[in-house]
């Protein structure tokens, strides 16, 4: 999605008169500066620019002071129109401090590059504006100017700062806007996600979801992709909620209220937190808090333990009806001819309930029974149930679904153990369960099953200790049973999809500094090397991404750093996609900080022009890269 940095905020300075009252034109500045205390606060992924963009704006302020008090009006023309450009930049800021301060959380994560491109563009145009000023015509002090002089060169160090990309951020919203990662819908990576973006509680969604409505609104159908990635993640953090999902291009209104009266508002109370729907059948929870008896026992049914209101842990998930509220609504409706919607009629969900559980626990007894057909049968159906529903994999994980399950990894029958592994990959998709799964002994069987089972079942193995490693102890685990060593040779060995699963296993596995040595001696470079020349497969980015954690590590610069290695990445950055092309200078600017024989070697291959090209048409990420290598290669030429 395209953002809005080639079109300037509209202002009267961009069609101003050269010859307007120099009076009005220092005000206007410090006004612009001083406006920008109004926003609180930003987004957490950019706090860090945000604060520094605002505290070099307001080192601004001696500056146009002292413009203020000692100069002579009127200014000649230069003067006036640097202070123009200046304004215009600062307008610039100004409206990239308010994305930032109210934008929508999820828009300025899925497009994180095009937003710091936005920082980069704006701290250029404020450092050119700077550079032009015209000192030897102005009366300032050498103390102001310096002040200014030192603000420029911090805005040039900006543009070339290291890189702080959140690794673990990076690869979960990558399996998350997936449309083909069958992981896109794992509970704990999208609570981790949540978190992160901080759009936790039910408040932060309901602001969010405005945020969204008003970007997407804004931009129109520049990136269809985009847009569906933001309102497909959207959608997924209300689930976790237990928020409805919306279509926020076409239902833009946060709820689905039903029709009322044209003078009455129904009163906040009476509607239910989570779903903002009027209340028929209030409960009151251990918190305090009143909401829907629907919404919260699927709120409860999730496995929640907490308030989605206060996220104050619960004592107990007892529901006591609110009659009280209750009486208020009815009487309000009545008083004011609201009809209240029906509910759906199910005959007794307490006993349908009750049966799902009782079928459940069937099954789980007949995981363990001594007939094969029936364990078969058993195994397949609780794999089928698993997948279906979130619900189902918690239930299952109560009536003890999952013991019996690492048991049968250990079945000679292979239909079973693929079965069995499949379901404990559906059941590991719930946060809770990837810890009791661990606790049962599940990853050495499962590493078992990737060694020797079918080529489906390794598939699944390898997805499968993919989504237990997203806790870091079971990273550590998978480590410790050795269980790298086959994933290497899935990747090197197994189909497009079984490649594609071991590719993102070994990347979460290797975020672990000690595993990094074991997919080193497992020789994990080789099937990684094929990968780039198999371009076909689509998974350049994610080996490079590899590649750059090896790197990190003194035996992981042994294993890649050849000739051949550096010549290969030389070629992705000349002729790559732009995202392989900020991948590969990332891993040679990695290398090269650890030693200088590889930039070398990477100058011998011509390198250097083309990182001069990536400074003016690469990624924002590429561009502070490749900026960084130069420097590298200019203090390693002197040497």
């Amino acid at each position: 999605m395209a953002m809005d940095g080639e079109r300037e905020e509209a202002d009267p300075s961009n069609h101003s008169n050269p010859h307007q009252d120099f009076d009005d034109l220092p005000q206007e500045i410090v006004d612009l500066i001083e406006s920008v205390a109004e926003f609180a606060d930003y987004r957490k992924t950019y706090r860090k620019e945000c604060y520094s963009l605002v505290r070099r704006m307001q080192l601004l302020l001696p500056f146009i002071d002292e413009i203020r008090d000692r100069c002579e009006t009127p200014l000649p023309e230069k003067v006036i129109d640097c202070l123009n450009r200046l304004k215009k930049a600062l307008c610039l800021a100004k409206k990239q401090l308010k994305l930032c301060n109210e934008g929508s959380k999820i828009y300025l994560a899925v497009e994180s590059e095009a937003v710091m491109t936005r920082f980069s563009a704006t701290n250029d145009k404020l450092c050119r504006a700077l550079q032009d000023v015209p000192f030897d015509e102005l009366c300032i002090s050498d103390e102001v100017k310096g002040q200014v002089e030192l603000m420029c060169l911090q805005l040039r160090r900006a543009k070339r700062r290291t890189d702080t990309q959140d690794i673990e951020l990076a690869v979960n919203m990558m399996v998350v806007i997936s449309k083909t990662d069958e992981r896109n819908s794992d509970h704990a990576i999208i609570e981790r996600l949540a978190k992160k973006l901080e759009l936790d509680t039910i408040d932060d969604l309901k602001n969010e979801t405005v945020a969204v409505k008003n970007i997407l609104k804004e931009k129109g159908n520049q990136n269809l992709e985009s847009t569906s990635q933001i309102i497909d993640l959207l959608n997924k953090f209300r689930q976790i909620l237990g928020m409805e999902v919306i279509d926020v291009l076409e239902n833009p209104v946060l709820s689905k209220l039903p029709d009322k009266s044209p003078t009455e508002v129904i009163p906040h109370e009476f509607l239910c937190p989570i779903t903002l729907e009027i209340m028929t059948d209030p409960v009151i929870i251990a918190s305090g808090q009143t909401f829907e008896r629907e919404s919260i026992q699927k709120w409860f049914d999730a496995n929640h333990r907490t308030c989605p209101k206060t996220r104050e842990a619960l004592a107990h998930l007892s529901l006591a009806p609110n009659y009280a509220l209750k009486n208020l609504i009815l009487q309000w409706c009545e008083k004011s001819g609201f009809q209240l919607p029906k509910k759906e009629c199910c005959a007794c969900p307490e006993s349908s309930s009750s049966d799902h559980m009782e079928e459940l626990a069937s099954l789980v007894k007949d995981l363990s029974s001594r007939q094969l057909g029936v364990q078969r049968e058993a195994v397949k159906k609780v794999r089928l149930l698993s997948k279906e529903s979130p619900e189902n994999r918690i239930l299952i994980a109560k009536s003890g679904g999952i013991s019996p399950l690492v048991a049968l990894l250990s079945y000679p029958d292979s239909k079973i153990q693929e079965h069995a592994v499949t379901a404990l990959l559906n059941l590991s998709i719930d946060e809770s369960n990837k810890s009791l799964i661990a606790k049962e002994g599940a990853i050495p069987h499962i590493i078992e099953v990737l060694q020797k089972g079918t080529t489906e079942a390794r598939e699944n193995s390898a997805a499968a200790l993919f989504s237990l490693a997203m806790v870091d102890e079971n990273k550590v685990s998978v480590g410790l049973y050795n269980g790298i060593p086959p994933l290497v040779e899935l990747l090197e060995n197994g189909t497009i999809r079984g490649k594609k699963d071991a590719i993102t296993a070994l990347f979460n596995l290797t975020l672990n500094h000690s595993n990094k040595a074991r997919a080193i001696d497992a020789g994990i470079v080789k099937p990684l090397l094929k990968v780039l020349e198999a371009r076909q497969l689509g998974m350049v980015d994610e080996a490079l991404s590899i590649f750059l954690l090896l790197a990190s590590h003194p035996e992981g610069r042994s294993a890649i750093g050849q000739l051949s290695f550096i010549h290969t990445l030389v070629q992705f950055i000349r002729e790559g996609t732009p995202k392989n092309r900020e991948c590969a200078t990332s891993v040679l600017l990695e290398l090269g900080s650890n030693n200088s024989s590889f930039i070398l070697a990477a100058l011998q291959f011509g390198v250097y022009h083309d990182l001069i090209e990536i400074t003016n048409t690469g990624t924002n990420r590429a561009q502070r890269k490749a900026n960084a290598l130069l420097q590298l290669m200019s203090k390693t030429e002197q040497i």
